[in-house]
């Protein structure tokens, strides 16, 4: 591993490619050491044992499909650990090789798997990550950009960027996966890639918002979408080559569990509360259908049993949460080559994503009643907050559900929800993102204690303290001219809430290009006082999407063009606040991590990644320390953990095309090692059936636990 430190605090990630045999004799099986609960041996092939490939061992016969993989050491060794009595298929799968021959095995058994070098490297390419793949998509160059091509004159090269990654195409399922980078043959026959590709975008409920988004970035989004898959079938292979795991890489186990049906996805799962990780330790998991569904999916992963709730609404003649206003439309543009015309989606939940709170129930950010808001949220409420900012519609709001007895609660918000969080105060109050002009919060102990939703929640805009008096006054609107005798309302929407658990603020990360984050003082009468502070994302990051916290109040953030951005705000020099203070004033701030893979070619040194959410690790759930920052690895397959100056990558080798929008951790027993913590993702893909098993794949509930050594049982 080489890191290059380049200014404004970028690291850059560079790996060699590992060779893909061991010139070592062969290993024997037996010299492996087994429980009864584990399968291990040895991966072999002609040359000598493979080093850093996978073993896979997946059965049927337990009440969900049950997946685990982990990885051979430098001798080709491995030891599949705690596998439930069953059958399993396992077969070794890895980077220079196609999938060995699959053996039957049960626990307590040894194998020799012999390797099978891939023929050429169309068939090595195969399993690459699709990033390797994505890569390969052209970016038009910066003099195509001004009005001297076909892309809107208005966007600039970082924008469209952004938009072909996380901020757009990719922010709702992966590309560059096996069933991306091909045409369905049901889809139909086109006279061009870019054809295919226009057609292709209007499948499904969510085609109104693919094809608009495409469309927005001019006729060139479709002819280098074409020219990419046309350039794939004709035989064009990515122009490089993943590396092995290794060091850490190695010593990770995944396990895989299916819990939902086959038409309808998850946005997300929870598994415990991010400020205490053993609350509900061994316990259930809750998935978050999002638009999909009101049918919340639970897993128990010590019985492997999956059963689910249906959560209600106040108003059951409330409209459904799709079409106008709702990133999910009733009906499909065009039919889908897997689903034809049917409404697979049909929500009025909206479930977007929950929290454990410390006492084991779920809070979720979930639409009670239809959007227009009740009259203490309005104009002429005594309400402090509509007081001072009223509300008149809320998309989605909050719900409470106790995984024990099945009771759900409905609490009636006058803002709109999209993500939450525990503060770290003594009232429990549970942050909000998602409110537009405001940010949202609930007392949950006043909640919990009274049942008054409207006494216990409150909101605020977002007002700067730009005549630098260090308190809020009377504030000029987002687009009025500066008067420096008063402060400013900003249009912040924060996308991601985190409460810092060090001086009671609140940040959010603000979607888009340059995007920036935003720090909230609530101050002893919110609705009055509180003030924020803006720092936008500088070059060479943009994109800014989901961000976390750490226990130093470093805020981490997964950006658009390809890093996993800081910011700490104590290597601020200039004023935080005064007329300068507007955004731009710290880029000192800033540093940017580039995440691993290969980048797009013509543009300079990038990564393609175009990761989703990052979360902070405060309480070394997964075993790489406190404080390390994550990020979901969209196009790898995975999750990217950034630990002592590496990236390291929690790849999903199988199946192919993992796609997380979050993940927590939990510690399950503080005294059981590496076996008693780890991290829970969801495949968060908004269309399953596109991953490796195509039609019938179910959404999956991700398990990465990290052993002391690949052999560690």
């Amino acid at each position: 591993l080489v890191r290059l430190i380049i200014g404004l605090g970028i690291s850059i990630s560079l790996f060699s490619v590992l060779p893909v045999t061991s010139s070592q004799a062969q290993q024997p099986a037996n010299d492996v050491a087994i429980e009864n609960n584990d399968i291990g041996g040895v991966v072999n092939d002609p040359k000598g044992p493979e080093a850093g490939v996978w073993v896979i061992a997946e059965t049927r016969d337990l009440p969900v499909p049950y997946i685990k993989t982990v990885v051979t050491d430098r001798r080709g060794r491995f030891v599949v650990p705690d596998l439930p009595p069953a059958s399993y298929s396992v077969w070794a799968r890895g980077y220079g090789l196609v999938d060995s021959a699959k053996a039957t095995s049960r626990p307590g058994q040894r194998l020799t798997i012999t390797a099978t070098p891939a023929p050429n490297e169309a068939a090595a390419a195969h399993y690459y990550p699709a990033i390797y793949w994505y890569s390969m998509l052209k970016i038009p160059a910066a003099d195509q950009f001004g009005g001297k091509s076909s892309i809107p004159p208005r966007l600039t090269q970082t924008a469209w960027i952004s938009a072909m990654k996380n901020t757009g195409c990719i922010g709702c399922h992966q590309l560059g996966q096996q069933s991306t980078r091909t045409i369905p043959a049901a889809l139909g026959t086109f006279a061009s890639g870019a054809e295919a590709w226009r057609r292709r975008v209007q499948s499904g409920q969510s085609g109104q918002q693919m094809l608009g988004q495409l469309t927005a970035l001019g006729d060139m989004s479709f002819a280098n979408y074409g020219d990419w898959i046309d350039r794939i079938a004709k035989g064009e292979v990515p122009f490089a080559k993943p590396p092995r795991p290794q060091g850490v890489e190695r010593n990770i186990v995944v396990t895989l569990r299916d819990w939902m049906n086959e038409k309808q996805y998850l946005h997300d799962l929870i598994s415990s509360d991010r400020r205490f990780p053993t609350v509900n330790a061994n316990g259930p998991l809750i998935g978050s259908p999002e638009y999909s569904s009101d049918v919340l999916p639970i897993l128990d992963p010590l019985k492997n049993v999956a059963t689910t709730f249906k959560a209600p609404v106040r108003d059951a003649s409330m409209p459904l949460s799709l079409g106008p206003g709702h990133a999910a439309a009733l009906d499909a543009l065009q039919p889908s080559p897997y689903w034809g015309m049917d409404r697979i989606w049909d929500t009025r939940v909206n479930n977007h994503n929950s929290m454990f709170g410390r006492d084991g129930r779920v809070w979720l950010a979930a639409s009670v009643r239809a959007p227009d808001n009740p009259a203490f949220c309005k104009q002429g409420s005594d309400h402090p907050s509509a007081k001072a900012f009223p509300m008149d519609r809320a998309v989605r709001h909050l719900a409470v559900f106790d995984p024990k007895t099945q009771k759900y609660t409905f609490v009636d918000t006058c803002f709109s929800t999209h993500h939450l969080q525990f503060g770290y105060d003594a009232n429990d109050t549970i942050w909000t993102s998602g409110g537009g002009p405001v940010v949202g919060w609930l007392n949950s102990k006043m909640f919990n204690e009274t049942g008054d939703a409207a006494k216990s929640q409150g909101w605020t805009a977002l007002v700067l303290d730009t005549n630098g008096n260090g308190k809020r006054d009377a504030y000029v609107e987002p687009d009025a001219p500066a008067d420096p005798t008063k402060d400013t309302r900003i249009q912040a929407s924060f996308y991601a809430v985190m409460p810092s658990p060090v001086d009671g603020s609140v940040w959010g990360a603000v979607l888009g290009v340059p995007g920036a984050v935003v720090r909230l003082a609530p101050g002893a009468h919110p609705p009055e006082t509180a003030l924020a502070e803006i720092y936008n994302v500088p070059m060479p990051g943009f994109g800014a999407r989901g961000a976390d916290i750490d226990s130093k109040g470093v805020v981490w953030v997964s950006l658009g063009s390809g890093h996993m951005g800081s910011f700490d705000r104590r290597k601020c020099k200039a004023p935080l606040n005064g007329p300068k203070a507007t955004g731009n004033h710290c880029p000192e701030g800033w540093s940017f991590h580039q995440y691993p893979g290969p980048g797009f070619q013509g543009i300079g040194e990038n990564s393609a990644e175009s990761s989703y959410y990052s979360w902070v690790d405060q309480h070394n759930t997964f075993g790489l320390g406190n404080d390390v920052p994550m990020s979901t690895g969209n196009l790898n397959d995975g999750i990217i953990a950034f630990a002592n100056g590496r990236m390291v990558v929690l790849r999903v080798p199988y199946p192919m095309g993992f796609y997380a929008k979050g993940f927590d951790g939990r510690i399950d027993d503080p005294k059981a090692g590496w076996k008693g913590r780890g991290l829970w993702a969801a495949n968060g893909d908004r269309t399953p059936w596109l991953i490796e098993g195509g039609k019938g794949t179910k959404p999956l509930a991700a398990h990465f636990q990290l052993r002391p050594d690949p052999l560690a049982k």
